[in-house]
C-alpha cells in the first residue's frame, strides 16, 4: 500500500543513517541521554490508562493528567501539592474535537469511536510508556470515506508530555482530497488557574522566525495575534523557527508544537479570541489526493503541562528530540572565550582596522576577532573583495591575528547567491559566477522562477550532494587555505521549498528538509580542520531553526532589540542546547538602542550583565582608535575602557558559561527577574530591576541546600553577610539595585 506523505519519513531515515556516519570527531562530542537499563525498559509502564464507555479516555503519569474528552479534544491537567490544574477551556467544543481536515473546501471533523480504543505498552527510544489507539469517524454523511486514526503515547521519563500521531486513510473507492489537517487546536484560559483574571492573562514563547525583533517571549494582550509559520522561508526571507507554542501563568502552563527532527512546513497560530480565550493549534498545508487505500500520516505533535516559564516546555521538547536521534553537539573550550567583531566598522572595514585593535583586544583579554559583512565580492562565489581585501591580504591578516595570539573567525552566508536580479543595501548583485556554471542547482518557485531567501538572494537547493559538496569546498578554503578559525553563518533562517523538475524531488519540502545538511557539512568540516573551532550561526532577529541548531557551537542571542531580548533568549538557548551551552550575547552595544527610523538604530549599549548573570559569552563591535563621528556611538572612549575592561575581566574570571544555567525563575511571575547558575560549588544570582524602576525589597535566594552561606555582590564588592538556607525555605535578602544586582554565594 502507497502512504502518501512517504517522503519525510524515508528523508527521516536518511538523515539518521548519515548522523551514524559522521566524523569520530561529531560523535565523540555528541551529549545523548544515557541508554535505558534492559531490565528497565522491559517492565510495565507505571502510568495508568482509563478507557470509559462514552469517554473520556484519561491517562495518569506521576505528575500529569491527559484526558480525551467525549467531543474528542485533548485537555492537559499538571498534578501536585493536591492539585489539578489547567488551562484547557474548550467551551464551544462541545460535538467535536475542533480537530478536521479541509476536504473540497469544507471543513471536515471527527469524533472517537471510544469502543474500539486499544491501550498497549509503549517501548522504543522514549523508554517504557503507554501507547493509546484510537479510531475517529467523520462528522458527515456516510458517503464521506475518509478514517482518521490517532495514536496518543506518554512516557514514564516525560510524564509531562503526550505525544499524537495522527493518519488518514481513504476507504473508498475514489480519490480524496485534502488540503489542509488542524491538530492540537485548543483554547487556554487563564481563568481556569485564577478566576479573578482575564482569559489572555498569561505569557507567551512562540517560536516562529516571523518578524526582525519580534518578541518571541510576550505578555498576551486583548488583541494578540500571530501566524507562526514554521519551516521553510517566508516573506522577508525569514523562516525555520523552533515548532513550540508555549502559554504560562504564575501557576502552571501549557505548551502544543510537532516533535519531528525535521523542519515540517506548517503553522501553530495564536490570536485572542472575541470572548479573550487564547486559541492556538497546529495547521498543516497538505494538499494531496489519497487513491483509494492510501494513507495521509501528518508530522507527531504534543501536548505539554508544566510549572515555570518556556524553559521548561523547551528542554522537554529538546531532550525528546535528542532521543529521536537529534544531537547537541558540545561546544569547543574556545567557544566560551570573549569575541570582538569588526562590525562596528560596518560594510567597508579593512585589514588595517581590524588589527588596529589589537593592542586593546590583549589589553582586555579579548580571544577572538571576526571579520564581518562584506569582505567578500560576490554571493555565493565568496572571493575577498579587491578594493577592501587585495591579493593575498586576508589570509595575511588571519596569519598576523595568530602571530598575536588571536583567534579570527569569518563571516559568510551559505545557500545565497547572486542572479543579477535586486541588490541588498549599496552592493547590486551581478550574476555569480558559481549561478553562470551551475544553473541546475538553483531552487525554483512554482512559477518556474528563481526563488528568494534572505536578502532577496536566489538559493542553492541545499538537497543537491553536488551543492553540499561545493560548501564543503568553501569550508576547506576558508578554514584550511586562509587559516580562519571558525564562521560566523549570519542571517541564516530557512529555504524556499523547491520546484525545480530537474532536482526530480518526492516533494518540494525537500529542499527545507535539506538544509541541516548544508550545516552539518560546514560544521564537521571546520572541526576537522580544527578541533577546537568555533561555528556560530545567527538567525538575526529572530528564534533559530531546528534544521541547523545541532551543527553549531556556539549560538547567538541574534541582534536582539535591547538587554530584555538578550536574556530571553539566553534562556531559550540554555533550555533547547543544554545548561552549559556556549551562548553569545551578542555585541554588548545591542544591549540598548535608539530607534532613528527606517528600520535603522543607533546602538550604545553598555549592558555587560545581562550577558554575563545568565551564563552567556560577551562581545564587543567597538572601534578604536576613535575613527570619526559616523562610528560615535560605538567607540571605545576612554570613559568606556574601565568598564571594558572590568566586565570582560569578571567573566574571564567567573566564566559561569561553562557553570550549570538551573530553571529556578519564573519570568513574568517573579519580581525581580531573576536567574541563577551553580558553578565550583558556589551559587551565581543575577537579577534585574524593570527598566527605569529601581527595585527595593526582598529577594529570593533559591536553589540552596540546608546552612549558612555568604553573600557578596561580586561586581561592585559588596558585602551582604550570612543567610541562612534551611530545608523547603529559600532565604531572604533584602536590597536595593538599579537595573541589576549580581551575587556570588558560597557556603561555609
Amino acid at each position: 500500500m502507497k502512504r502518501i506523505g512517504s517522503s519525510f519519513p524515508h528523508f527521516f531515515l536518511y538523515i539518521c543513517a548519515a548522523v551514524l556516519v559522521s566524523s569520530a570527531v561529531l560523535m565523540l562530542s555528541c551529549v545523548k541521554p544515557p541508554a535505558q537499563p534492559k531490565a528497565e525498559r522491559s517492565r510495565p509502564s507505571d502510568i495508568k490508562v482509563e478507557v470509559r464507555d462514552g469517554g473520556p479516555i484519561v491517562v495518569t503519569t506521576s505528575t500529569a493528567e491527559f484526558q480525551i474528552t467525549p467531543a474528542g479534544a485533548l485537555e492537559g491537567l499538571l498534578l501536585g501539592d493536591g492539585k489539578r490544574l489547567t488551562l484547557d477551556d474548550p467551551g464551544e467544543l462541545s460535538s467535536a474535537s475542533g480537530d478536521s481536515i479541509l476536504h473540497d473546501g469544507k471543513e471536515l471533523e471527527f469524533v472517537p469511536d471510544f469502543g474500539q480504543a486499544k491501550v498497549l505498552e509503549a517501548t522504543g527510544k522514549m523508554g517504557r510508556g503507554k501507547r493509546l489507539e484510537l479510531p475517529w469517524h467523520p462528522v458527515a454523511p456516510s458517503g464521506v470515506a475518509i478514517e482518521r486514526t490517532s495514536v496518543i503515547e506518554v512516557y514514564d521519563d516525560f510524564p509531562n508530555i503526550a505525544l499524537v500521531s495522527v493518519a488518514y486513510k481513504n476507504t473508498g473507492t475514489t480519490d480524496f482530497k485534502i488540503d489542509q489537517a488542524a491538530l492540537q487546536q485548543h483554547r487556554f484560559s487563564a481563568k481556569q488557574a485564577d478566576a479573578k483574571a482575564q482569559p489572555y492573562d498569561m505569557w507567551s514563547f512562540q517560536g516562529s522566525s516571523y518578524d526582525w525583533g519580534k518578541d518571541d517571549v510576550q505578555k498576551l494582550t486583548r488583541t494578540s495575534a500571530q501566524p507562526n509559520l514554521m519551516g521553510e522561508a517566508v516573506k522577508g526571507g525569514y523562516g525555520g523557527g523552533i515548532p513550540v507554542v508555549a502559554f504560562w501563568t504564575g501557576s502552571m502552563g501549557e505548551a502544543i508544537g510537532h516533535l519531528e527532527t525535521l523542519p515540517w512546513t506548517l503553522s501553530i497560530p495564536v490570536k485572542v479570541e472575541a470572548d479573550g480565550r487564547v486559541k492556538t493549534g497546529v495547521t498543516i498545508p497538505v494538499n494531496t489526493v489519497l487513491r483509494p487505500g492510501e494513507t495521509y500520516s501528518a508530522p507527531r505533535t504534543f501536548l505539554a503541562v508544566y510549572s515555570g516559564d518556556f524553559y521548561e516546555p523547551l528542554r522537554m521538547w529538546s531532550s525528546m528530540l535528542q532521543k529521536e536521534g537529534w544531537d547537541i553537539p558540545k561546544p569547543s573550550n574556545e567557544a566560551y572565550n570573549v569575541s570582538w567583531c569588526g562590525w562596528g566598522y560596518e560594510f567597508n572595514v579593512t585589514p588595517a582596522q581590524m588589527l588596529g585593535t589589537v593592542p586593546k583586544l590583549k589589553e582586555f583579554g579579548i580571544k577572538w576577532a571576526t571579520l564581518d559583512d562584506r569582505w567578500f565580492d560576490t554571493y555565493g562565489d565568496w572571493n575577498p573583495r579587491a578594493e577592501t581585501f587585495p591579493g593575498d591580504s586576508i589570509k595575511k591578516m588571519a596569519d598576523d591575528f595568530h602571530k598575536q595570539g588571536l583567534l579570527v573567525q569569518l563571516w559568510w552566508l551559505p545557500l545565497g547567491v547572486e542572479d543579477g536580479q535586486g541588490r541588498w543595501e549599496s552592493h547590486k548583485y551581478i550574476v555569480s559566477k558559481i549561478v553562470k556554471e551551475h544553473p541546475e542547482w538553483l531552487i525554483l518557485d512554482k512559477d518556474g522562477k528563481h526563488a528568494r531567501m534572505t536578502r532577496d538572494l536566489a538559493a542553492l537547493d541545499p538537497s543537491l550532494p553536488e551543492v553540499q559538496a561545493y560548501f564543503k569546498q568553501l569550508t576547506e578554503k576558508f578554514i584550511r587555505d586562509w587559516g580562519f578559525d571558525g564562521s560566523k553563518l549570519d542571517n541564516i533562517y530557512s529555504v524556499p521549498a523547491c520546484y525545480n523538475p530537474a532536482h526530480h524531488h518526492k516533494s518540494p519540502q525537500e529542499s527545507v528538509n535539506a538544509m541541516g545538511e548544508v550545516y552539518k557539512t560546514i560544521f564537521e568540516t571546520t572541526r576537522a580542520i580544527k578541533p577546537e573551532s568555533v561555528t556560530q550561526a545567527c538567525p538575526c532577529g529572530t528564534p533559530p531553526s531546528l534544521a541547523w541548531l545541532p551543527f553549531i557551537d556556539q549560538a547567538v542571542t541574534a541582534d536582539p532589540v535591547g538587554a530584555v531580548q538578550v536574556r530571553r533568549r539566553l534562556k531559550m538557548y540554555k533550555a533547547l542546547l543544554g545548561p552549559e551551552a556556549a551562548v553569545y550575547g551578542d555585541h554588548v552595544e545591542l544591549s540598548a538602542m535608539t530607534p532613528l527610523g527606517h528600520g535603522n538604530w543607533s546602538e550604545h549599549g553598555s549592558d555587560f550583565a545581562s550577558t554575563l548573570g545568565l551564563g552567556g559569552v560577551p562581545g564587543t563591535k567597538f572601534v578604536w582608535p576613535d575613527p570619526g563621528p559616523h562610528y560615535k556611538p560605538v567607540a571605545l572612549t576612554s570613559e568606556k575602557e574601565d568598564m571594558w575592561k572590568k566586565w570582560i575581566g569578571l567573566y574571564n574570571e567567573k566564566m559561569l558559561s561553562k557553570g550549570e544555567f538551573l530553571d529556578l525563575y519564573v519570568y513574568g511571575y517573579d519580581v525581580p527577574e531573576g536567574y541563577a547558575i551553580e558553578k565550583d560549588g558556589k551559587m551565581y544570582y543575577a537579577f534585574f530591576a524593570d527598566a527605569g524602576k529601581p527595585f527595593a525589597g526582598e529577594i529570593e535566594l533559591r536553589g540552596l541546600k540546608p546552612g549558612s552561606y555568604h553573600v557578596v555582590d561580586y561586581v561592585d564588592g559588596k558585602d551582604f553577610g550570612m543567610v541562612q538556607a534551611t530545608a523547603g525555605a529559600a532565604p531572604k535578602l533584602k536590597a536595593e539595585f538599579k537595573e541589576h544586582l549580581l551575587l556570588e554565594v558560597s557556603g561555609k
